[in-house]
């Protein structure tokens, strides 16, 4: 089962998550105090080299020349794609550069460079997503409704497919997400005629995203139409493929724990904390990795703090950093590679009937709950705090296997 009781899980006490908690909210109100100018300028920045690339990306395309010009200007086009996509459009809508109060940077009016809805996917992902974190049941983002994350969701024979609907939904990536914030929408509709408003907004998004990107600018290549056409398609689908390995990099890797829906009834903000810190996961990236991903490299530190400015991730980390270590909690980081390989573990694992693994749902690597712990012996007194990154620690030793002399 999934964790229901957080601060157990944590071997942390209630005293413990609230002074963690003042920590979290006296850095969120140092960072809200120093940005300004340097933020506003990075962002201004980010948009104008965004929208050169993605413009220099397509000249190169309509009138380079040979299989070069064309493999460069798609590589261009796709990077412009997905630093709209991430650091931009997504950070943006999470209101991120609201405090601005420019209209044209503003999570009310920006529409993303993609087929799903900014308004649809801001209830599905700001709302849904990052106020219920890995809750089984309640974050739709878990698996998004085709792939089983967690052994608390019900295994079926359709399942044994899938590794094949991981493949797809890398390659769909945005399509995914377009029907993921319908749905979402269309749950908390009130009536069949808001369902259908809904519904239309998104085919009216999808016709026009499809137009722009099959139809006008092929049609602007005149007789090399096709090599646009091509270029675009490759463009979208590298860039569905980069943001589905960002995403589910940040979330299912081994350490980014899940949750039942008992563990956030009555949660204070400092419990809201906790959860974000162990239920969502890092990799580990330099200045370009990270920009390129949308700054979601610190995905832990975006789910403590969504709405603040995504280049100030880095600094915050550092701090996020000490304070795992003064209250003993793991901070769930490494190289991408990696972090994807365990990622795509569960996914093939999970695939299988229950009867088929081993771990039990309470000690599995991508499902873990404070049972977990049942029967480990009491810390002894000690002026040193032990939390969940000593528990786990001293239950790896025990469990190791031992070598033969």
């Amino acid at each position: 089962m999934a964790i229901t009781q957080v601060a157990v899980y944590a071997h942390l006490s209630a005293a413990d998550i609230e002074a963690l908690g003042r920590e979290l909210d006296a850095l969120r109100l140092e960072i809200e105090e120093r940005r300004g100018t340097r933020d506003a300028n990075y962002i201004r920045r980010t948009i104008a080299f965004q929208r050169a690339l993605d413009a220099s990306a397509r000249v190169l395309i309509a009138f380079g020349r040979g299989r070069l010009g064309w493999l460069l200007g798609t590589a261009a086009l796709a990077t412009a794609k997905s630093i709209e996509n991430m650091e931009i459009g997504h950070n943006v809508c999470h209101g991120q550069w609201d405090w601005m109060n420019d209209p044209e940077i503003h999570s009310s009016t920006w529409e993303w460079d993609m087929a799903g809805v900014s308004a649809q996917w801001r209830y599905s992902h700001n709302f849904r997503h990052h106020v219920y974190t890995n809750v089984i049941g309640v974050d739709d983002d878990i698996g998004f409704g085709v792939i089983r994350m967690s052994r608390d969701q019900q295994w079926r024979p359709r399942l044994l497919l899938q590794p094949v609907q991981n493949l797809l939904l890398a390659a769909t990536f945005e399509w995914g997400i377009a029907l993921h914030g319908l749905y979402s929408e269309q749950d908390r509709a009130a009536t069949p005629a808001e369902r259908k408003a809904q519904t239309r907004l998104l085919v009216g998004k999808i016709i026009r995203q499809a137009g722009k990107d099959y139809v006008l600018f092929p049609a602007l290549s005149g007789r090399r139409w096709r090599r646009t056409l091509a270029a675009d398609a490759a463009a979208n689908a590298l860039r569905n493929l980069w943001a589905y390995v960002v995403i589910f990099c940040g979330h299912f890797p081994d350490g980014a724990e899940k949750f039942t829906p008992a563990a956030v009834e009555d949660e204070t903000k400092a419990e809201w904390y906790l959860r974000q810190m162990l239920g969502s996961a890092n990799f580990d990236a330099g200045p370009v990795l990270g920009f390129l991903s949308g700054h979601l490299s610190h995905q832990i530190e975006h789910h403590l703090f969504p709405d603040l400015p995504s280049n100030r991730y880095p600094e915050i980390a550092r701090r996020v950093r000490e304070l795992c270590d003064k209250y003993d909690l793991p901070y769930t980081t490494g190289p991408l590679p990696r972090q994807y390989l365990l990622t795509l573990r569960t996914i093939n694992k999970l695939a299988l009937p229950d009867s088929f693994l081993t771990a039990t749902a309470d000690d599995a690597p991508e499902t873990a709950s404070e049972r977990k712990f049942a029967g480990d012996p009491e810390a002894a007194p000690s002026t040193v705090r032990r939390g969940l990154r000593t528990a786990l620690r001293d239950r790896a030793r025990r469990d190791a296997p031992v070598r033969p002399a």
